[in-house]
């Protein structure tokens, strides 16, 4: 019987256990970052070790402090979540080692499965469907394009598309460096690329008895950068194509016995339109989207984990699934600066219609499960995700219009999300009728998709409601005012100004409140205006805004959409301006490369140097030809958001006068 467990990870997967810990009675014990200090999970916990540090590698990614950890809190099992070390047979063995439980596989089927290379061709001996593994240095062009894997890990790193031999270096390189960073292992492998599929996986679950699962399948086939962020069970193509399911089923069954495996693990394929599939790889542990399938299961699986690991053995065969759940993840990224991840406080974080947090909904409704909440300082070192919503529902279309109505009306304050682009998916004719497979955004943009719900007109909409509302808590403020409006004159004057940017727009609110109400604003009438909330007659419609303040930032909400807007100081202070051609840190991150010298002429877009954040490496390019004139930053800075990381004078320069800094050593 496990008594105390500890969870050797972080933010949502780490409250996930600890919630079915408190359930089964189980107490429970955090590790966390010096980064992690404040974070819900740690809170959560009955008892949290500190792991001194912020990058992974030197706290969530160092197994002998966690068994350490173990040891001083007296906990008796170890839950490895998912990633950092969830799928690290050393680490897996490390534990047992140490008398403790493991809530997982074995650490034999952890290695056999580790490997995606050593795991292809054991499926291939076991008779699951495979694709071929190619060498790189024999590819031509009759194989493109072609994908690198890093052989460990998922989620998108250490991974690349390979369109031209000319690039297939720089890619391998790439993925080996992003892989090596995020799962300190930096074999990579070459597959060929299927321009469109859909990513169907399997559940399963193993106890130590010979008892096999397949729980159900989920469809993961709407990805950005190979990172799932729209996931559902059932499949759409599953349930159209007869017979396809039993034979899934019976693959992900034959993967699961051919390794002897015990627990909750996944077998991912990828499969094309008639129902043909292919074996992608099999994750060890739980996996992110793991909600989707306990919404229409009713399975606790966190739960059958550690029932598991108990030696408790599974009934003859799984409940049947019930009607539909999607599951979206929300990140911390900006879509118009190329899809940078987001890291600062996030002032408010409210989803409307939850009626379950990290456990099945008890008919229709939303569960959220996040690693975040209100007030939560969200760091530049982790993962960019800040929470699963997920919506169950007797049928397809009627969860989708409940997640996406949840998502609009969600109050997310001070981080700038993927939100919106999830709402337009969710409404997408394509999306409703099941059509998506992975080459969804290139089909119908991804740009076009991430459009922000609130169109022009709402925008300035929302900045006069903003502007209202800051006159309204001046008001407030003011003691010998009282009741008059702002800006009131005996003699009418000039009107009341103020000025918002909303990304690199900025807007002019100009108005007057007088006898006569608000005026400037042709068809718009001032109903009712506090400092949190304004109401506004619009065009004969009564529409309701509410306005939260925070340093330097309004957010705006309706049923428009929600909208950032960023106050212009009326004096800004000369020493935030920088030289033109300044290159700044987009985000806080480390710098991890850098490509170029101080006098190096470079042209438009030619890389200067990477930056790591959020377990991705982005590139910083060249904005113009020109010259480095200064070179601020050197490998392995620690850099905060607006740093000058180079600057690039165009001066005296021209395309002729160019030469690339690559190309400067062969001279």
């Amino acid at each position: 019987m496990i008594t105390t467990l500890l969870v050797a990870n972080r933010g949502e997967i780490a409250r996930r256990v600890f919630r079915t810990c408190r359930t089964l009675g189980i107490s429970t014990v955090a590790v966390f970052s010096d980064a992690d200090a404040d974070a819900p999970h740690v809170r959560e916990a009955d008892a949290a070790v500190r792991l001194p540090g912020v990058s992974p590698a030197d706290t969530y990614l160092r197994a002998g402090l966690i068994i350490d950890a173990a040891r001083e809190s007296g906990a008796d099992a170890v839950h490895p979540g998912y990633g950092f070390l969830s799928e690290n047979a050393a680490f897996a063995r490390a534990v047992i080692d140490a008398g403790l439980s493991w809530v997982g596989p074995t650490p034999e089927a952890i290695e056999q499965m580790g490997s995606k290379i050593e795991s292809k061709r054991l499926m291939a001996d076991a008779g699951v469907p495979i694709l071929s593994e190619l060498d790189p240095a024999a590819i031509t062009e009759a194989d493109l394009p072609v994908l690198v894997k890093a052989s460990s890990g998922g989620g998108g790193r250490g991974m690349r598309v390979v369109r031209s031999l000319a690039e297939l270096d720089d890619q391998v390189e790439g993925a080996r460096s992003e892989a090596a960073s995020a799962f300190g292992d930096d074999t990579v492998f070459v597959e060929p690329y299927l321009t469109t599929g859909r990513h169907i996986e399997v559940q399963v679950m193993c106890d130590r008895h010979g008892t096999v699962w397949a729980v159900g399948e989920r469809e993961c086939s709407i990805q950005r950068r190979h990172q799932k962020i729209v996931e559902e069970s059932p499949s759409p193509l599953v349930e159209r194509v007869a017979g396809m399911r039993d034979e899934l089923f019976a693959a992900a069954r034959s993967a699961a016995k051919a390794i002897g495996y015990v627990g909750a693990g996944t077998v991912e394929f990828l499969a094309d339109e008639a129902g043909r599939f292919y074996f992608l790889e099999m994750n060890t542990r739980l996996q992110v989207e793991h909600p989707v399938t306990e919404c229409v299961s009713g399975l606790d699986l966190v739960g059958l984990q550690i029932g598991v690991a108990e030696g408790r053995p599974l009934p003859a065969g799984p409940p049947p699934s019930q009607g539909h759940a999607i599951e979206v993840r929300l990140y911390a990224e900006d879509p118009a600066a190329d899809w940078r991840p987001h890291s600062g406080t996030l002032h408010r974080f409210e989803v409307p219609g939850v009626i379950a947090t990290f456990a099945v909904p008890m008919g229709t409704g939303i569960r959220l499960d996040s690693g975040v909440d209100g007030g939560t300082v969200v760091s530049p070192h982790y993962d960019p995700m800040l929470a699963k919503v997920i919506s169950v529902a007797p049928s397809r279309d009627v969860a989708a219009r409940a997640l996406a109505a949840a998502l609009t009306k969600a109050k997310v304050h001070g981080i700038t999300t993927n939100r919106d682009l999830l709402v337009n998916i969710l409404c997408h004719p394509a999306f409703l009728a099941g059509d998506t497979d992975t080459a969804f955004f290139e089909r119908h943009g991804l740009e076009e998709l991430a459009t922000p719900l609130a169109t022009e007109p709402t925008v300035r909409l929302s900045a006069l409601a903003a502007a209202l509302a800051d006159a309204a808590a001046n008001r407030a403020d003011a003691k010998v005012l009282g009741r008059i409006p702002s800006g009131w004159r005996n003699v009418v004057s000039g009107p009341q100004r103020k000025r918002f940017t909303v990304g690199e727009t900025e807007h002019d609110v100009t108005y007057r409140l007088g006898r006569d109400g608000l005026t400037g604003h042709d068809g718009v009438r001032l109903v009712e205006a506090t400092p949190t909330m304004v109401v506004l007659d619009v065009e004969g419609l009564r529409r309701r805004f509410d306005v939260a303040s925070y340093p330097r930032l309004s957010v705006v909400d309706s049923p428009f959409g929600s909208v950032a807007l960023v106050p212009v100081e009326r004096f800004p202070d000369p020493a935030t301006q920088v030289a033109a051609g300044s290159l700044l840190a987009p985000m806080p991150g480390t710098v991890v490369r850098v490509a170029v010298e101080q006098g190096d002429r470079v042209t438009e877009g030619q890389p200067l140097l990477w930056l790591e954040a959020m377990k991705m490496q982005h590139r910083i390019n060249a904005p113009a030809d020109g010259v480095v004139t200064e070179l601020g930053v050197t490998t392995g800075d620690q850099v905060e958001v607006g740093r000058v990381l180079a600057v690039v004078s165009a001066e005296h320069v021209t395309r002729e006068d160019v030469v690339p800094a690559e190309e400067r050593s062969e001279r």
